[in-house]
């Protein structure tokens, strides 16, 4: 694991402060549906703005926070971020995108709406020159790391709470250090380690699951079939759509198979999550190729999830469209479809 080039991070840190110069109150929004990484990131950079400018900072989101252990992270933690509807966003004068970016399609930054700051560790796929401030490290494993080292440069104490939801942020996004980390992700997770609320990691991974959980779980494997190196598994209708990408991450452990590709019709649109365990892949470009035309993705190396909007198109068919174009991405044309269960 190789050291990243040295930058300046109290410079950072004082274009970041010059962002928010003159407002008084600040949304700091996640992406749609958000995961720990966009939850951890967004408590930690309220708190840290907060101790910097003095002005008030809020966390919100749109969609729902469905799987088990986020909904878990935000109880052990006493995290309470707000649920963005309809003209919630005028009430702030000020406006950081973390997780995420403007045009990515997965969150609910209104269209005309400039953000303050936008902080990601995706790649950038549109040019953000003419915002305040723009940190995007696509070599980075967690957007949680980048925002700790604001918080550590700043020199802004962090809670308790926030620190584990940070560590626990990284630990999940990159499988222990194992998928995407880098240098910085590897310092982040060894800083916060002594310092995180150890059983409540521990609460936060052993939630207690609905039975509908299983349920998907059910469909999902009845409906998976191996066709060359990628498991492609369809979940139909769902009423969590974090049930997609927990199931795609479910199958990769498919011996055999080098993708998983999982979907699921969700608030009128389809689901899209592609997970590989290839080294040095390309996931986010793969997704994006399998949508164009249809919908919206995005991702990095290892895992990507995409959006189509169905409208007045049939759900069925844009699957089976999908599930096509996977296949002419990752499987030759000779590969037979095999079911995974009888």
């Amino acid at each position: 694991m190789s050291e990243p080039e040295p930058i300046d991070a109290k410079e950072r840190v004082e274009k970041l402060v010059a962002a928010f110069d003159g407002c008084k109150r600040a949304l700091i929004l996640a992406h749609d549906n958000p995961d720990p990484d966009a939850l951890a990131s967004a408590f930690a950079l309220a708190n840290s703005l907060n101790h910097l400018t003095g002005i008030d900072c809020e966390v919100g989101y749109a969609g729902i926070i469905g799987r088990a252990e986020n909904r878990a992270m935000l109880h052990e933690l006493a995290l309470a971020p707000i649920r963005i509807q309809g003209d919630a966003l005028e009430r702030f004068d000020a406006l950081a995108l973390v997780d995420t970016q403007p045009g990515f399609g997965n969150n609910s930054l209104p269209d005309g709406r400039l953000p303050n700051a936008v902080i990601d560790h995706h790649p950038r796929r549109q040019n953000l020159d003419d915002l305040p401030f723009v940190d995007v490290r696509d070599g980075y494993g967690a957007t949680a790391t980048i925002v700790y080292e604001y918080a550590q440069v700043g020199g802004s104490p962090l809670p308790t709470n926030i620190l584990t939801a940070l560590f626990y942020a990284i630990k999940s996004e990159t499988q222990e250090l194992g998928r995407g980390a880098g240098y910085a992700d590897q310092e982040a997770y060894l800083s916060l380690l002594p310092r995180a609320d150890k059983l409540a990691v521990s609460r936060i991974q052993q939630a207690p699951v609905p039975r509908n959980y299983f349920r998907a779980f059910q469909v999902g494997i009845e409906n998976a079939y191996l066709q060359g190196r990628i498991v492609i598994t369809d979940l139909n209708t769902v009423d969590n759509p974090d049930f997609v990408a927990e199931i795609a991450d479910f199958l990769l452990r498919l011996e055999g198979a080098d993708w998983a590709g999982c979907m699921g019709l969700y608030n009128g649109s389809l689901l899209l999550s592609l997970r590989t365990a290839e080294e040095d892949a390309h996931a986010g470009q793969i997704i994006r190729r399998v949508v164009a035309g249809l919908g919206r993705a995005g991702g990095h190396g290892a895992m990507a999830g995409g959006q189509i909007p169905l409208s007045e198109r049939d759900y069925g068919e844009v699957a089976a469209q999908i599930k096509a174009r996977l296949a002419d991405e990752l499987a030759n044309e000779t590969a037979e479809e095999e079911s995974l269960v009888l």
